[in-house]
């Protein structure tokens, strides 16, 4: 119940729950805002045994692994641990991207850099990694929709996006059409935020297709793929629209945005996540709705903090 309590009351998102009687996941929001140094060193060391078992290389230098001091700062972070002995397994690292549209600041969640530890692999854990934290932060935007971008040249995730996501642009779904927000906020990820993917200022952009051209330059080199080694989609279409829309000598990648709204949250829930998982899920899902309804109320009861033009006494 203590522990219930002192997430329910922190200000940013700090969730622990056994995903099945295997694994554990962890999910914390802008760590490097409120973790103290040790904190945020055991959790990049625990990222890098990650890489280092997923990347032949083992060497990264974008996002989470960047010396950018707002690396950690502006990321959501979702580590998987092996119940057994602790060891973690696999992480999402979810960016959050303000850009502006109509005038207006809006937030879009970077599906950003997932990786699995080849060990664990086809063992239940992509309901963790590419959905459930979105899913979240869904619920407690109150069920308004949320902005999503994925970069990729993997046809399976490609085609996971497409499928989970609403309305995602580019994809091979017939009447597939980018919207004046997509090209819109398209525009403004490749002019100010690409750094966040490891997209160097050299590479290229096609506004019709949404193809990012020559990507592999910005210190995500190490990730490239030739159309052989990619993992396909269990649908072919999927498959023969990466290898029509991108060139993989050159090293190209789709820039797909997308929403997440009531629609894709009734698919993730009934084709993503296991039976056996809705009761956890349910679990961390309450967690966030009683945190959501709590902190407006502790907030407006606590009269030491300025409230607008309002001070608080200095009685």
């Amino acid at each position: 119940m203590y522990n219930l309590i002192s997430v329910v009351l922190k200000k940013r998102l700090d969730l622990s729950f056994k995903t099945s009687p295997d694994f554990r996941a962890r999910i914390v929001e802008a760590p490097g805002l409120w973790m103290s140094e040790r904190e945020v060193a055991r959790l990049r060391h625990d990222l890098r045994k990650v890489a280092q078992r997923s990347v032949a290389d083992g060497e990264l230098d974008y996002g989470v692994f960047s010396e950018r001091e707002d690396a950690l700062a502006r990321t959501i972070v979702t580590v998987v641990y092996r119940v057994s002995d602790g060891e973690p397994v696999a992480f999402n690292a979810l960016p959050v991207i303000q850009v502006s549209l109509s005038g207006k600041p809006v937030d879009v969640l970077h599906l950003g850099l997932v990786m699995i530890d080849p060990a664990v692999r086809s063992q239940g854990l992509s309901w963790v990694l590419y959905g459930l934290t979105c899913f979240l932060l869904f619920l407690r935007n109150q069920l308004r929709p949320l902005w999503i971008s994925n970069v990729t040249q993997v046809p399976a995730v490609a085609g996971m996006v497409a499928e989970t996501f609403s309305g995602v642009f580019p994809a091979p779904t017939r009447g597939a059409r980018r919207s004046l927000h997509q090209q819109l906020i398209a525009t403004a990820i490749m002019g100010s935020h690409r750094h966040v993917f490891g997209v160097g200022p050299d590479a290229g952009f096609d506004g019709d297709r949404f193809v990012i051209t020559n990507a592999y330059t910005g210190g995500s080199d190490n990730l490239k793929k030739t159309f052989a080694a990619a993992p396909k989609h269990r649908k072919a279409e999927y498959n023969d629209f990466c290898a029509a829309e991108l060139d993989y000598d050159r090293g190209d990648d789709l820039l797909q945005i997308g929403q997440l709204d009531l629609n894709a949250a009734q698919r993730y829930l009934m084709e993503s996540v296991p039976r056996n998982a809705l009761g956890r899920l349910a679990v961390a899902s309450l967690v966030i709705l009683v945190q959501r309804l709590a902190l407006p109320a502790l907030h407006w009861a606590d009269s030491r903090r300025q409230w607008g033009i309002l001070r608080p006494s200095n009685q």
